[in-house]
């Protein structure tokens, strides 16, 4: 068997599909709790950064908390959920 013949194999990584963690408007949390939560949830979020999220879902009814995998975003949803927030995850496409 000759080098030409044998099929040279690569290995191609897939990237793990990413989803959006989304934060909706409502009328019973404070500002303030609101981001205080996204702190609390998204260790990588700066105050600054929470505050326009939490205004972005206040004006505009949703806002993106972070894109990131599924198993994360379910995790970031879910622990916004458990403080009383309003939190879908939809595919980032």
């Amino acid at each position: 068997m000759s080098v030409e013949t044998i099929e040279k194999r690569s290995t191609i990584r897939k990237h793990a599909p990413r989803y959006r963690v989304l934060l909706h408007n409502d009328d019973y949390n404070s500002m303030e709790h609101v981001v205080q939560t996204l702190l609390q949830t998204v260790a990588s979020l700066t105050t600054p950064q929470a505050v326009d999220i939490m205004m972005q879902a206040h004006t505009q009814g949703v806002a993106l908390v972070i894109t990131c995998a599924q198993e994360h975003a379910e995790f970031y949803s879910e622990t916004l959920k458990t403080h009383g927030l309003l939190s879908t995850i939809e595919p980032d496409e």
